[in-house]
């Protein structure tokens, strides 16, 4: 009875195992198929994974329905190895299917179905000939070989898929439901195929495949969208091996119109939006349109949002980001871009597992992009990091794969670079080697043949300048011909071709003399630089080197001009509209001093008229454009009132865009950076329709130069009447001055022989020496005064440079005492009560940051100065003086009046004191007075009310501490109680009713030692902003000092306004007034006997404007 209650219980059990196995098994197919029904809710198919896992863990071996589970438990795995990537996932499903095939008898009707994911022929073996179900099972063996070929790269596994698929196709009769899918499928692994061996037959016949998909696929099919893509993808393979435009322009516009047909939230969007930014790419590869660029970059970025984290295509999608934004970084230079880059392919490549087969791909990526951090940076470390990345490559990239030529060369660039670093032969010499083998790997009519060529010509050049081999020399020029030779016209890389060659002949012509060498490489930079295509940096190299041949072996050419013609308008070419200012300024750097030079060649030619034009378009580009950007458009409105409100309205666009500050994009998430990208892709679009709107005002009747740079004969007329206007150029030829003056007609040129470069450079580095040494770092910082000689002397180090007093002396000798005699300008005795002529100087170079306004002899027998003889002034360009002339307008009553504010207790800066008294002393004059002014003191104002302020009066006194950024001269600002006021934010207000404003504080006129001719200084910032005229500081001023010359300033203004306004202020007089009050401080310190302490404490004050 026992046993029987017990083998009854079993029963019992065993059923009730069976009820519920079933009903997993049932529930995991639903699942199964739910999932498959809308390819979304992946936790559908992982709990049906689970369910039939568990299903068939409670299911006996023995079991009829055993092998059934097993398979439904392989397809669910599979499905989500589809969806994952995981490999194990694979295996997994691979043993399951092993499982089912052994507990699936001969003869059984599902051995075909459970043979088709394994062993082809076994399965095919078993299904009679004509069978309907032959191509389906066909079709779906091929997915599985074609999945594990993109994990393996085993060439069988994807030959195998393409000819199962080729058999599926052979018996899909015409107007099959399937016949599209079929076509389709067979493209892609075509393709696939084609990836790894080039094979252009394999390509056109996988575009093929794909048309006729395409063209069987009615509209409004769901599939319609994928097949775009797909197909676009392979044109876009078609294009990197034939550079044919038109073909590209098709592979984007299909993948575009992929994205329009991918509803919001479909799975697929992000690898859509990835393929339109890989097709983008490839585009602006070929012709440098920036615009593509910017959409490239936005595209790749939405995709990676739209990915999940451990989505398998991740690696993919950052690799592609990655090469958009090293791209952007070569055009921009934009250093946040190559750290994004570089941060985004090394993620990729710890996304792919070991053996993977793009990871040959994924080290060569990084490589490219440390290369070109080395570039930037010149770390040798990394250049060696970038070379192990591409070795590794190397690698992995198997015989015969058609990466392998690319790779070669990106080595062999690595390899060159550090051989010029370090001039190590091995390396030269693997380069060599390594372009050589990529040139053998290259097919003919490929179009990365001409670069290859070029490089190898470079790598050859480099070996015969360490070994004079002149055979180097000749294949060097040999492969610079061939490569030009296969660049086709207009395409980017053409000017670097060109100026490549032309270095190769000039080489040879440094080496054997031959006279025909030195012509054809003037000529080929002549004609890079007139290249009408590709990066103005690479076409302003070519000028440069073009004026210098001239400069060099025939001085007195008249096409040296035209040279320096060309190169001052590629260098307005680099900083453009599109760019923020901070990459404007940084890009600068690289081209300056260019307009000085073109000025020495000019005068050499005694064309003074070209100097002066050359001077006035070639130094403060950047404030040149903002100056066009806030140009009246009066005229423009009477003759068009739309044309003139889109121009303003794009003109406010670009100046806000601009101006936005290059924000860190490391901790950014990614729907931030692609709404920053955004942003700047909305930036390049308005500067190009910019671009174009000023072609249509351009071609309007009357308005032909509208915006261009003006004649220098359009000056004259608007020179100030009560003096000159001096430009000094200073060059490591020769230094000249032009002087122009009210009533004359032609400029004055003066050469200058006694002054040179090499003085005012040493001149500058002595005083900057000094104000380190007398600590004029800011203001409120003091030194001990004491007598100037002994070991008395106590707080300043002594120094073994010239003196204050021996560069002032040098200034007058040989720079400012010629101009003052040829100009026939008196000594005015101080009893004298004739008004001393003004003087505007506009110097260039180093010497913008010398004091010429206080040139002269200190000595304790008597004093010379220029002080006696003139007021000086100093503008940026002779045009931002003469605009103010042209455009004086009387001071409207509502804003007429002075703003002030003090700022003793900057946070993190020294207690000034003075500024209180200061403000407080010019407060009671301007009150006392009947002025309309207005006050606050420290935490009283905010950097914004400031703003506000100086949009409501028409003069303003700032009394605080301040700081000259060198290295970012945007971020040059004053310092207040409460936050900062930087020189960004004050041109970003448009002050149209701005007079006068004294900049009471340090460095305030002190420009960034990179950028001499650009006036980045808080001062001409001022003046940018729509100031008049300031008064500024070239260093540190002293706070016991600062009061009184204020104070000084003031009550001369105001014993000197019109008695016809004598209610209103403005700054007219501006000028005279800081001279005299600067004398005042003179007449002061003169118990020190015109010691440096004491020079060095009157000397910054300097007048900008008019």
């Amino acid at each position: 009875m026992t046993s029987l209650r017990g083998s009854t219980a079993s029963i019992a059990e065993t059923e009730a195992d069976g009820q519920y196995s079933h009903r997993l098994f049932e529930d995991g197919v639903a699942l199964t198929e739910q999932y498959k029904a809308t390819s979304t809710n992946l936790d559908d198919l992982v709990t049906a994974i689970s369910k039939l896992r568990r299903a068939v863990e409670r299911t006996p071996e023995d079991h009829p329905d055993m092998a059934l589970r097993l398979s439904w438990l392989d397809h669910s795995l599979w499905l989500h190895f589809k969806r994952t990537g995981d490999l194990q996932d694979l295996d997994e499903a691979i043993s399951m299917e092993h499982r089912a095939l052994e507990l699936t008898p001969e003869g059984h009707p599902d051995m075909p179905v459970r043979l088709a994911n394994l062993a082809e022929q076994r399965a095919l073996d078993l299904i009679p000939e004509g069978h309907p179900d032959m191509a389906r099972r066909l079709t779906n063996l091929s997915a599985s070989m074609h999945s594990r070929f993109e994990h393996t790269g085993d060439l069988q596994d994807i030959a195998q898929a393409i000819s199962m698929k080729q058999r599926a196709l052979e018996l899909t009769p015409e107007g099959h439901p399937d016949m599209a899918e079929r076509l389709a499928n067979l493209g892609t692994s075509i393709h696939s195929h084609f990836e790894h061996t080039g094979d252009l037959q394999d390509l056109a016949q996988a575009i093929s495949m794909k048309q006729r998909a395409l063209e069987l696929t009615p509209e409004g099919h769901p599939d319609m969208a994928q097949r775009l893509a797909n197909l676009g993808t392979s044109i876009d393979s078609r294009f990197e091996h034939t550079g044919d435009l038109q073909i590209i322009a098709e592979a984007i516009s299909m993948k575009r119109r992929a994205v329009d047909l991918t509803p919001e939230g479909h799975p697929d969007m992000a690898s859509r939006l990835a393929g339109v930014g890989s097709s983008l790419w490839y585009r602006f590869e070929r012709t440098g349109d920036l615009q593509d660029l910017a959409e490239a970059i936005s595209a790749h970025q939405r995709a990676l949002e739209l990915t999940a984290e451990g989505h398998p295509d991740m690696a993919s999608r950052l690799a592609g980001l990655s090469s958009s934004l090293r791209s952007r970084f070569n055009s921009t230079g934009d250093l946040d871009d190559l750290a994004e880059a570089i941060s985004a392919d090394q993620r990729a490549l710890e996304l792919t597992p070991e053996g993977h087969p793009v990871m040959a791909g994924r080290l060569a990526g990084l490589g490219t992009s440390l290369w070109s951090r080395f570039h930037s940076t010149g770390d040798l470390q990394v250049l060696a990091e970038a070379i192990s990345a591409e070795q590794r490559a190397l690698e992995f990239t198997p015989g015969g794969h058609p990466d392998m030529a690319w790779r070669l060369s990106n080595l062999s660039s690595s390899l060159w670079s550090r051989f010029k670093r370090i001039g190590d032969l091995q390396d030269l010499a693997e380069a060599i080697s390594a372009e050589q083998r990529a040139l053998e790997l290259t097919p003919d009519g490929h179009p990365e043949m001409a670069v290859r060529l070029a490089n190898l010509g470079a790598s050859l050049r480099s070996r015969f300048k360490r070994t004079g081999d002149l055979q180097d020399l000749a294949e060097a020029i040999s492969a610079g011909q061939r490569a030009l030779e296969l660049t086709p016209e207009g395409h980017p890389d053409m000017a670097l071709q060109i100026s490549n060659l032309a270095n190769s002949f000039e080489t040879r012509f440094g080496s054997i003399g031959e006279i025909h060498d030195l012509t054809e490489a003037l000529s080929k930079y002549r004609m890079s630089a007139n290249y009408t295509f590709g990066p103005p940096d690479i076409r302003l190299k070519a000028a440069k080197n073009w004026a210098r041949i001239l400069k060099t072996y025939n001085p007195r050419s008249p096409d040296i001009l035209t040279a320096f013609d060309t190169a001052l308008r590629l260098t307005t070419l680099t900083t453009t509209l599109d760019q923020v200012l901070e990459n404007r300024y940084s890009r600068l750097v690289d081209t300056s001093g260019i307009a000085l030079q073109a000025a020495s060649a000019a005068f050499a030619l005694e064309r003074v008229d070209k100097a002066l034009e050359w001077l006035e378009q070639g130094r403060c580009l950047v404030w040149r454009q903002l100056t066009s950007l806030r140009t009246p458009l009066d005229n423009l409105r009477r003759h068009d009132s739309q044309l003139a409100d889109r121009f303003l309205e794009l003109s406010k666009r670009l100046e806000g865009a601009g101006s936005v500050r290059i924000a860190a994009r490391s901790a950014m998430s990614m729907s931030e950076k692609v709404s920053l990208e955004d942003q700047a892709r909305v930036h390049v679009r308005s500067a190009r329709e910019w671009d174009d709107l000023l072609v249509k005002v351009r071609a309007t009747p009357g308005f032909e130069r509208f915006l261009e740079p003006s004649p220098w004969s359009t000056l004259l007329p608007y020179l100030p009447e009560a003096g000159h206007a001096i430009i000094i150029n200073v060059d490591a030829r020769r230094c000249d001055a032009i002087v122009l003056s009210a009533g004359r007609s032609t400029p004055l040129h003066m050469p200058l022989p006694s002054f040179s470069l090499a003085k005012c450079n040493q001149y500058r580095k002595d005083l900057t020496n000094h104000l380190q040494a007398h600590d004029y770092r800011e203001r409120g910082s003091t030194v001990a005064m004491a007598p100037e000689r002994g070991d008395e002397f106590r707080g300043v180090r002594k120094l073994n440079h010239a003196t204050v007093q021996e560069i002032l002396r040098g200034l007058w000798k040989d720079l400012v005492k010629p101009i003052i005699q040829e100009l026939g300008i008196e000594n005015i005795p101080a009893a004298s009560t004739e008004a001393a002529p003004r003087i505007w100087w506009c110097p260039t170079g180093p010497l913008s940051f010398l004091p010429i306004h206080a040139a002269g002899i200190y000595a304790s027998a008597g004093t010379e100065c220029l002080l006696d003889y003139a007021v000086s002034s100093y503008t940026p360009t002779i045009a931002a003086l003469t605009d103010r002339v042209r455009n004086a307008r009387p001071i409207q009553k509502a804003v007429s009046g002075l703003f002030m504010t003090c700022q003793p207790n900057a946070p993190g800066r020294s207690h000034i004191p003075g500024t209180t008294t200061e403000v407080q002393s010019i407060y009671d004059l301007a009150t006392t007075n009947g002025l309309r002014a207005e006050r606050f003191d420290e935490s009283a104002i905010t950097p914004t009310t400031c703003l506000d302020a100086m949009e409501r009066f028409s003069s303003i006194h700032l009394a605080c501490h301040a700081y000259q950024d060198a290295t970012n001269p945007l971020e040059s600002r004053f310092l207040f109680h409460n936050g900062s006021l930087d020189l960004l934010a004050i041109l970003q207000r448009n002050l149209r009713n701005a007079d006068l404003a004294f900049l009471s504080a340090c460095q305030t006129g002190t420009g960034a030692e990179k950028l001499p001719d650009e006036a980045v200084h808080l001062a001409a910032g001022m003046l940018a902003a729509g100031y008049r005229r300031v008064v500024a500081t070239m260093w540190a001023i002293q706070d016991e000092h600062a009061p009184h010359v204020a104070k000084d300033f003031y009550q001369y203004l105001l014993k000197h306004r019109d008695p016809a306004h004598a209610s209103g202020f403005d700054g007219t007089h501006s000028a005279r007034a800081l001279h005299h009050a600067t004398q005042e401080l003179r007449s002061r310190l003169r118990k020190c006997n015109n010691s440096d302490r004491s020079l060095l404490a009157w000397i910054p004050y300097v007048h900008f404007g008019y």
